[in-house]
C-alpha cells in the first residue's frame, strides 16, 4: 500500500518496551515485531500513537470498540497511562498488530548453554487474550 506523496511503508518493524504497563506479558527492554497495517481485534496486542500526545508511541491491548475509537488497556492493573486516563483512542492512531516479543541477550553470556537458554526463553509469540472484554464487563 502507497501513500500518495510519502514513501511506501514497512510491512514489519521493531519497537522496543519501557515502562511497566504491559507486564507480565511485556517487560521494560523487550523487543517486538510489529506488523503495521495488519487486522486488529479484541484482546490483541497493538503498537498505538498516544492520544494526547501523538510523537509517542504506546503498546497496549484492545479490548473493545468504542464510539471514540479502541478502548486500551494495560496488561498491569497498577501502572497508569490506558484508556481509563484518555479514554478511547481513535481508529487511525492504530499503527499495527504485535505478532512476537524477544527479549535482547544479555551481555557477557558466551558460553553454547547461556546461548540457548537464553534463545529458548527470548522469542515468543504474543497471543491474543479474547477474555479481556468479558473481564472488563466484571468490573
Amino acid at each position: 500500500m502507497t501513500e500518495q506523496g510519502r514513501e511506501p511503508r514497512a510491512l514489519f518493524g521493531i519497537a522496543e518496551v519501557t515502562g511497566p504497563s504491559m507486564y507480565p506479558t511485556l517487560a521494560h527492554g523487550d523487543r517486538l515485531l510489529v506488523h503495521y497495517g495488519a487486522g486488529v481485534g479484541p484482546g490483541d496486542v497493538a503498537v498505538l500513537r498516544h492520544p494526547l500526545q501523538q510523537d509517542l508511541l504506546i503498546v497496549k491491548r484492545l479490548v473493545e470498540r468504542r464510539e471514540g475509537g479502541w478502548w486500551v488497556l494495560g496488561d498491569n492493573p497498577h501502572a497508569e497511562g490506558d484508556s481509563r486516563v484518555f479514554g478511547a483512542v481513535p481508529e487511525d492512531l492504530l499503527l499495527g498488530r504485535v505478532r512476537a516479543r524477544y527479549r535482547p541477550h544479555p551481555r557477557g553470556q558466551a558460553s553454547v548453554t547461556g546461548v540457548l537458554a537464553w534463545a529458548v526463553s527470548a522469542v515468543r509469540p504474543v497471543l491474543s487474550d479474547r477474555s479481556v472484554s468479558r473481564r472488563l464487563r466484571a468490573r
